[in-house]
């Protein structure tokens, strides 16, 4: 078999702990003697061991002389467990494989030329686009220390989220309503704006799949949220957070900080708006590695404006309604050759809905 089979297999591994390890990566690992697996593993939390140590405590066989794959450069550093390149070292492979170096400019090659310097042959960028896109949102979040956003929206076939009066429940099919909740349980935080607060008085948890709760997180620049709004109850389950601004109605805001809320104070130059790039500085200070953009219209418009998003997931149902909401506002864009410009990583169906899950170039 070949290194690039026995990469995918660990890619395969790794995306097990998807979910379930943030602000860690996802990493797989396997273990080959003789063209035979002998040990796997992967890391299945944040806080556990990592995918290396894993695969050598599930080997059946010694690992001396062996083949080890790994789809992010070995850790050389103490953090909540040791250094995973001591521990290589002792088990003494003769070969290890590594999918892609560690992304933290401080620490990047630092593992791989620990390695080397003990004797281990070192190949490195096998499968390195299909590792690195498997963590891009680590990738980012150790780079710039601010959250990996993913904007979702359920549009018409004819671009609306809601129609003139409002009403958007439900533009989607019960399939994509399953794959949102799951998307939702994938990122560490998930944002919406006051207006859709305001309008569908959404839980924002996960209900539909199987999943931890994000982090809840509204942006509501003056505090117009009430008091018995569902996103802000349950609190043992999914945390929330208000940000807002010095404008924000001081009531309301004593009113939250005695309900146990916590509520972030952002404020925009000469405006009286949340500056949202300010917000997901303040959200990467707490580790929120991702964060889920679930609407409504200017929420979603500021960040392609700004163009402080990532990835846009587009639920497009088979239904025209005319008349109503649009997904995206005015960006300002006056020439075709100035629009924004996706890649598609996937096309695929959930019911009657067509998804596109693209990246923003």
């Amino acid at each position: 078999m070949t290194d690039e089979f026995y990469m995918k297999k660990a890619l395969k591994l790794a995306r097990k702990g998807e979910g379930r390890v943030s602000p860690n990566p996802m990493v797989g690992a396997v273990i080959v003697k003789d063209d035979r697996i002998i040990g796997e593993g992967y890391h299945k939390e944040f806080g556990g061991n990592h995918a290396e140590i894993n695969a050598i405590n599930s080997a059946s066989e010694t690992i001396q002389g062996t083949t080890f794959y790994v789809t992010l450069e070995p850790c050389s550093h103490h953090g909540k467990t040791p250094p995973c390149t001591d521990t290589i070292i002792k088990v003494n492979p003769s070969r290890i494989v590594i999918g892609t170096a560690d992304p933290n400019p401080l620490v990047s090659g630092r593992g791989i030329d620990i390695l080397k310097h003990h004797g281990i042959e070192t190949d490195v960028g096998i499968l390195e686009e299909e590792c690195r896109k498997l963590n891009e949102i680590f990738f980012k979040f150790i780079r710039t220390k601010t959250p990996f956003i993913t904007l979702k929206f359920a549009q018409t076939i004819d671009g609306r989220i809601a129609t003139s009066t409002g009403h958007s429940r439900w533009i989607s099919s019960v399939p994509s309503l399953t794959f949102a909740h799951r998307l939702r349980s994938m990122h560490d935080g998930i944002m919406v704006g006051a207006g859709t607060i305001l309008t569908d008085d959404p839980e924002l948890t996960v209900r539909h799949a199987r999943g931890k709760n994000p982090l809840r997180i509204v942006v509501d620049s003056t505090l117009r949220i009430q008091a018995n709004a569902r996103v802000l109850k349950n609190q043992e389950n999914a945390k929330t957070i208000i940000a807002t601004t010095q404008y924000c109605n001081k009531e309301n805001l004593r009113h939250l900080t005695d309900s146990g809320i916590e509520t972030l104070i952002i404020n925009s130059e000469n405006q009286k708006h949340v500056d949202l790039k300010k917000l997901l500085t303040e959200l990467g200070k707490k580790e929120i590695s991702s964060v889920l953009v679930e609407g409504g219209s200017e929420i979603i418009t500021s960040f392609l404006k700004e163009k402080i998003a990532d990835r846009v997931v587009i639920i497009t149902a088979p239904k025209i309604i005319g008349t109503g909401t649009p997904a995206v506002g005015n960006l300002g864009i006056k020439r075709m050759d100035d629009a924004i410009k996706l890649s598609s990583r996937k096309v695929f169906k959930k019911g009657d809905d067509v998804i596109i899950d693209a990246r923003i170039e």
